[in-house]
């Protein structure tokens, strides 16, 4: 066998061990998300987040946390992107339930995270890691199927078929639904970005439980919209894509809203 032969089979192996299928929103709609909560941060924000990331914005910074995904000292962070929780829950329900969790998952991480980048003693190593994981968690939570049922681990049991092809529930709203508009991560947030002053100023003002909230509901609304098996396509992008957008846009708000509190 040929050394250019040998080289091409190793690469085919390393893509295709590669978890594409574990990153959510894909690395598609963690960009959207980062450029458009680049575009609210305040002055002072923007200042300190680029003393940590230096020149990478926050979209490049968005799918580290997947990234790493491939290093097994990393593996502990596993939980930490998403929540599950039950069907049927009232927002008394899910309310109370948060007050008490201190359980590992996205809910618990975002705020133990927020909290750790407030310190200005914390080490520029974790500055760096605390903010990278930060952006990508907020983007998580807003991916409906992040807040779905511990049974069928969020959606990813669900089998579907997309376009012909093999997915389930948890992929086709990770990355499948927008991806479907063949679109740049610039050109994604360029399109959604648009906001009044009234909106933006309350989404950047709620608290992460309501955003926990929010995604649990969308989730089971999702959920009540599909059958394992079912055969998806151009309608299933007519009835859904609006819904997947405005959790972009409101994740990317939300994030800067977050980054506006912890560096001002």
């Amino acid at each position: 066998m040929s050394i250019k032969l040998i080289k091409k089979t190793i690469l085919i192996a390393l893509i295709s061990y590669f978890p594409l299928n574990a990153m959510a929103w894909g690395l598609l709609g963690h960009r959207v998300v980062g450029e458009i909560a680049q575009s609210y941060l305040s002055k002072k924000a923007g200042r300190e987040v680029k003393k940590i990331l230096g020149h990478e914005s926050l979209a490049m910074a968005s799918n580290w946390a997947d990234f790493i995904k491939s290093e097994p000292s990393y593996n502990y962070l596993a939980n930490w992107h998403y929540i599950n929780l039950p069907a049927g829950l009232s927002s008394d329900q899910i309310q109370n339930s948060l007050q008490k969790d201190t359980a590992t998952n996205v809910y618990t991480k975002i705020r133990f995270l927020s909290s750790e980048l407030k310190n200005n003693s914390l080490d520029q190593d974790k500055k760096v890691m605390y903010l990278r994981l930060l952006i990508h968690f907020v983007g998580d939570l807003h991916q409906p199927m992040h807040t779905g049922r511990f049974e069928d681990l969020g959606g990813n049991r669900v089998q579907l078929t997309w376009f012909g092809q093999s997915t389930n529930l948890h992929r086709l709203w990770d990355s499948d639904l927008i991806e479907s508009q063949e679109l740049s991560y610039t050109e994604y947030a360029r399109s959604l970005n648009f906001i009044d002053k009234s909106r933006l100023f309350q989404l950047q003002n709620e608290d992460v439980n309501i955003w926990v909230e929010d995604s649990y509901r969308i989730s089971q609304k999702i959920y009540a919209n599909v059958n394992s098996g079912d055969k998806l396509g151009y309608r299933y992008i007519y009835d859904n894509l609006a819904v997947a957008d405005q959790q972009l846009l409101k994740g990317g708000v939300h994030l800067a809203g977050l980054l506006n509190n912890i560096f001002n």
